[in-house]
């Protein structure tokens, strides 16, 4: 939830093939058109006005908040996040979310589209690290310059007259890198304890590349030798930087993918369960609902009936 000029846009009706609502960023009431905006979290509004926050949906666009009050409860894609005063909650495109009916967001939220930033920024903030925690709670020092670095990106983005709308575009690009850049080495931070100290950086190339296209063939591609091969790596050293990463072998990886968006699909669509499993790359319904209930213990029928 935030102010109207953040959180109402056009483009409601868009849904994806899977049947789950999603949102496009709303460029038409960002100031000057630039592809990010940023301003106060407020109540009752939505993306679009037909479209309830409460609701579970996707957007296409990263969304950053940084409370100063709360708690607010937040679901991202099956898992319950409490955020409060000091904390960050980061969502990613492509995520599934809803925002609770009965907590008050406070603080400021910033929204990104993708593309508005070059690729090596992009590599180096992590911004598609759909693996590092989207809830974050900096210490003291961690906060203030977060929060500082949002507030001087705050007064960029409001200050639409002093510069020519390139120049203005380039400063609001750089102040925003420089914001990530901290909330990114908080991200990873927090994921190193969170795993006792294993390696995880959000410029490991080769698990950057796996990661990626992992996103763009898991509907179809379940081989571990085909992403390696595909990438040019050996599978040994695919499984070396995917452990380095996430702890998890690169074929945990996929199926995790896997899982997820069936999840999403059986939760929040009214697909057959047999065009469910062909979506995520099988076309054999019984296969599906044996691969699935392997890694949740449920069979897909029963998980759906769970959350309606």
């Amino acid at each position: 939830m935030a102010d109207e000029n953040i959180q109402d846009g056009g483009g409601g009706d868009d849904r994806g093939g899977d049947g789950i609502r999603t949102f496009p960023f709303p460029v038409d009431l960002s100031l000057l058109g630039v592809g990010m905006q940023v301003g106060p979290m407020g109540a009752g509004r939505t993306w679009h006005a037909q479209a309830p926050l409460h609701r579970v949906h996707r957007i296409d666009f990263h969304v950053v908040m940084l409370f100063t009050g709360g708690p607010a409860r937040h679901m991202i894609d099956f898992a319950e996040y409490e955020a409060t005063a000091g904390d960050l909650l980061w969502i990613r495109p492509g995520q599934v979310h809803r925002f609770s009916q009965t907590s008050e967001y406070r603080g400021t939220v910033l929204t990104m589209q993708p593309g508005f930033l070059p690729r090596a920024t992009v590599e180096a903030t992590g911004l598609y690290r759909y693996d590092l925690p989207p809830l974050l709670h900096p210490d003291e020092a961690r906060l203030a310059g977060l929060t500082a670095a949002l507030d001087q990106l705050r007064r960029e983005y409001e200050d639409a007259t002093t510069l020519p709308l390139s120049l203005h575009t380039a400063v609001l690009r750089h102040t925003l890198s420089a914001f990530l850049l901290r909330l990114a080495h908080l991200a990873v931070s927090s994921a190193e304890a969170a795993r006792q100290g294993r390696a995880d950086t959000p410029g490991d190339t080769t698990f950057t590349l796996f990661r990626d296209a992992v996103e763009r063939g898991f509907a179809t591609n379940h081989s571990v030798s085909a992403y390696a091969d595909a990438l040019g790596y050996s599978r040994r050293t695919l499984v070396r930087a995917v452990r380095a990463a996430t702890g998890e072998t690169p074929k945990g990886f996929i199926d995790k993918r896997v899982v997820l968006e069936a999840k999403r699909l059986l939760a929040h669509t009214d697909m057959p369960i047999g065009r469910v499993g062909a979506a995520v790359g099988f076309p054999d319904a019984a296969n599906f609902s044996k691969f699935f209930q392997q890694h949740t213990d449920r069979a897909p029928a029963a998980f759906r009936a769970e959350l309606r």
